[in-house]
């Protein structure tokens, strides 16, 4: 069970990278129907880089959505064996699978309105981020609760770097970046962005730095927290970069999508990761002598 979580999570992230993929190649529409493809599962003449795209990113998502319905059951039929928590957090991941692909439609239907877009991202981040605690949990079933120090600032981390995702969709699907760098217009959601990505970055840097500043079970995390921050670093470039070329190399529009999706994995996994044993108290010593009585 844990292990097929934990692939899902790796398809989900291939399937967001896709999407972006899909998006930069302005292929959203390749296939003019939904949820057929020029009125066929598989078109033919009409199969081009764009059409390819919009048409694997829609199988791809059912097939990862199947996966998720089965997981679901499979909870139910195994939840003897299973936390009671388990079959109620899979029928939230198939909430979410059907609202996905409720925005998916609509996206077609409607011609790709920012609003539908940027929440049809902002719901394939959350499968990323609940799929990817899921894991954690099934992986340490025996584990101790963290400490609220950490749950509440990797929660807060993780809600943060939601949040700028969400503003980064927005912000592409409005073409917002293009119409300011290139006519010196709607210039707003691009400062917003820039700015608020300051203000993420310190949260995960604090949240780094806290971590192996305590000590303890959260400084044995140190290989994921440099994992985080090397993510970051990342990011912060290749934000930069996409800016100085315009947005003209999609190469690093994608990148981009790619390492925010990472990151999105990677702190939902910290927040709920667990120890697996309980830390052991030193009990003091004995006010025995150490010396024992001599005897004549």
């Amino acid at each position: 069970m844990a292990q097929l979580a934990a692939h899902l999570v790796v398809a989900l992230i291939a399937l967001i990278v896709v999407g972006g993929a899909t998006r930069v190649m302005e292929a959203g529409l390749a296939c003019p129907d939904w949820p057929l493809c020029f009125g066929s599962f598989l078109p033919g003449r009409q199969m081009n880089v764009q059409v390819f795209l919009e048409w694997f990113h829609r199988l791809d998502a059912f097939l990862i959505g199947i996966a998720l319905v089965v997981q679901f059951g499979l909870s139910l039929i195994w939840q003897s064996k299973l936390p009671k928590w388990i079959p109620w957090a899979y029928l939230f991941v198939v909430i979410v699978v059907v609202l996905q692909a409720s925005l998916g439609a609509l996206t077609v239907v409607q011609l790709l309105p920012s609003t539908v877009v940027t929440g049809h991202l902002g719901l394939a981040l959350v499968l990323v981020a609940a799929m990817s605690a899921i894991t954690q949990r099934l992986l340490m079933p025996n584990g101790f609760d963290a400490p609220i120090w950490w749950r509440v600032m990797g929660g807060g981390t993780l809600s943060a770097v939601l949040g700028q995702c969400i503003l980064g969709g927005r912000m592409a699907t409005t073409w917002s970046a293009q119409r300011c760098l290139s006519q010196g217009e709607a210039c707003q959601l691009l400062g917003l962005h820039r700015n608020s990505s300051m203000l993420v970055a310190i949260c995960v840097f604090m949240f780094v730095i806290t971590s192996l500043m305590v000590g303890g079970w959260s400084r044995t995390q140190w290989p994921f927290l440099m994992v985080i921050s090397f993510l970051l670093s990342i990011q912060i470039t290749l934000g930069v970069l996409t800016v100085q070329f315009a947005l003209n190399q999609p190469i690093l529009t994608i990148a981009h999508q790619l390492i925010a999706t990472l990151l999105v994995a990677f702190l939902a996994a910290l927040s709920f990761r667990r120890p697996q044993e309980k830390a052991v108290k030193l009990t003091s010593l004995s006010d025995k002598s150490l010396l024992e009585p001599c005897h004549g």
